[in-house]
């Protein structure tokens, strides 16, 4: 469905963040990117919609073929919803307003400064009664809790008609009820309307509670990519493990031909 080839990111310091990366995801496909915090896990997703430009490799997906102009580019990201740690909600606006936000990709710029039609609310609706939040909808985020203004960040990414959907850390700031009530709440939707997910954790039961597969990365490279039930404790210190300190993460960028990755205009919505 979406692919990426021998993918590397460059940061200006010179610090790789990403190296050789080639990795293909399947349609309803639930992946789990599992690794400590600087593994390279939320610039991999950042790749997959290019909001992080790749130093090098290709993207490409099944339909669009390579991402390079602006229309295929358009077009991925209509239909590629987002989850963000921190919610990223309008706290002054309702549940309601912030689920229309994913529909804003859809129309021209100068249709978003007016409201938008009833069938846009109905589909917002539909998605906030799927997330369990339909009793909320007038409700201002900045009075919801963390799990109900996580259950409207996927609500809205939903509304969006998603093929894939990315979530970086979306349970890192919950406790562990909640944070299981939202993963699982995710994984739900992504199954039953045949979504490709790709989610960020660090937490490995969880993991293999969810995953239909799991990709370790450390230090920017794939060091595991197979079946939770392969998730052993020798892979699970590979993929933790403190690696000494790789003379390529610094010397990559003085080697490098191309320009410093850039990061490119928000995701459209």
């Amino acid at each position: 469905m979406i692919e990426l080839r021998d993918v590397s990111v460059i940061f200006p310091n010179g610090q790789a963040a990403l190296r050789d990366c080639s990795l293909a995801f399947a349609r309803g496909q639930f992946t789990v990117l599992l690794g400590p915090s600087g593994a390279g896990k939320s610039t991999l997703l950042g790749c997959l919609n290019l909001l992080r430009q790749p130093t090098r490799g290709t993207i490409e997906t099944d339909d669009l073929g390579p991402l390079k102009d602006r229309r295929t580019l358009r077009s991925h990201r209509q239909r590629t919803g987002m989850v963000f740690q921190q919610h990223h909600l309008i706290l002054r606006q309702s549940a309601l307003q912030n689920v229309l936000m994913g529909r804003l990709g859809y129309h021209p710029f100068w249709r978003t400064l007016f409201p938008l039609a009833r069938a846009e609310r109905r589909i917002a609706l539909e998605c906030l009664d799927r997330v369990g939040l339909l009793h909320k909808t007038l409700e201002r985020a900045d009075n919801l809790s963390g799990g109900e203004q996580q259950r409207v960040g996927i609500a809205r990414a939903l509304a969006q008609r998603p093929r894939l959907m990315l979530a970086d850390e979306p349970v890192a700031s919950l406790d562990p009820g909640t944070a299981h009530k939202i993963l699982g709440l995710l994984h739900q939707i992504c199954k039953e309307d045949d979504i490709t997910a790709v989610v960020s954790l660090h937490q490995v039961e969880m993991a293999r509670t969810y995953a239909d597969r799991v990709v370790g990365l450390n230090r920017g490279r794939i060091v595991f990519d197979g079946v939770p039930g392969q998730l052993l404790p020798e892979v699970c210190n590979r993929i933790y493990a403190a690696l000494p300190s790789d003379p390529s993460d610094t010397i990559a960028a003085k080697v490098e031909s191309d320009a410093p990755p850039a990061l490119l205009p928000g995701n459209a919505r």
